[in-house]
C-alpha cells in the first residue's frame, strides 16, 4: 500500500505481538536499550512485503524507531524495493548510507545490504566499501563485506578479495563470520582464487571463517 505510514506499520506489528516471542528476541539482543515488540521474523517480513510501496520518507521514519521490529521492517522494505525491476537503486542506497547509525545489528545488515548496497555498486566505484572496511565500527566493517556478496554473485571478485584482505584478521567475530561467507562464495565462482587466498591469509582468519571458506573446496 502506498499510503502506509510508520504508525500503520507499528499497529500491524503490535497486532501480531506475543509475550513469548518478545522473550525469545530479547535473549539474543546485544543492545538491551532496544525495544522489542515481540513479533516473529517471518511475520515482520510479511508485513514489509505487504507495504513495499511505502514512501521512502516513511521508511526513514521507521528507522527512527527504537523498536527492533520497526527497523527490521524498514530494512526489509528496502530489500523488497531493491528487487523490483524499476527500483530507484540510488535513492535506496542513499537512504541506507545516510542512516548507518540506525543499522546496528548483524541481521539488519544481512537482511538488505547485498541488494540495497551491493547491487547499486555493481557498476560503480566501490571506494565506500573500502572506507567502511577500515572503520572502527564493527557494523560498518560487516556491512562492507556483506554488500560484496551481490558483487561476488555477478562474478566480479577483485574488490571482494581485496575487502577480505583488509578484514582477514579482524578481531570481531561478527565481521569474521561474513568474511568466511564471502570467501566461500568466491570459491564457488573461482576455486583457484580462493585457494590462493587461503594459502596466503588462511592462518589470519578466525577458525569459523576458515571453516566456512574451506567448505567451498569440498
Amino acid at each position: 500500500m502506498s499510503d502506509a505510514t510508520a504508525e500503520s506499520i507499528r499497529a500491524a506489528l503490535e497486532a501480531e505481538a506475543s509475550a513469548d516471542e518478545r522473550v525469545k528476541i530479547q535473549r539474543r539482543m546485544t543492545d538491551t536499550r532496544t525495544e522489542v515488540i515481540g513479533v516473529r521474523m517471518g511475520t515482520v517480513f510479511d508485513i514489509a512485503r505487504t507495504n513495499l510501496r511505502m514512501p521512502l520518507a516513511e521508511v526513514d521514519r521507521l528507522l527512527d524507531s527504537d523498536a527492533y521490529e520497526m527497523r527490521m521492517a524498514a530494512v526489509s522494505i528496502l530489500d523488497f524495493k531493491a528487487r523490483a525491476k524499476d527500483a530507484d537503486r540510488k535513492a535506496l542506497y542513499e537512504l541506507w548510507m545516510r542512516r548507518l547509525d540506525r543499522l546496528d545489528t548483524w541481521d539488519y545488515i544481512d537482511r538488505a545490504a547485498p541488494r540495497v548496497v551491493g547491487w547499486y555498486l555493481l557498476d560503480k566505484p566501490r571506494d565506500v566499501l573500502f572506507d567502511l572496511a577500515r572503520s572502527p565500527d564493527r557494523w560498518h566493517r560487516r556491512l562492507a563485506v556483506t554488500a560484496a556478496f551481490w558483487i561476488i554473485r555477478s562474478g566480479d571478485l577483485d574488490d571482494a578479495l581485496a575487502l577480505c584482505e583488509i578484514l582477514a584478521d579482524d578481531p570481531e567475530h561478527l565481521v569474521q563470520t561474513n568474511v568466511g561467507v564471502a570467501l566461500r562464495e568466491i570459491g564457488r565462482v573461482d576455486q583457484h582464487r580462493l585457494e590462493q587466498f587461503l594459502a596466503r591469509r588462511g592462518a589470519d582468519l578466525g577458525a569459523h571463517a576458515r571453516r566456512t571458506a574451506r567448505s567451498a573446496l569440498r
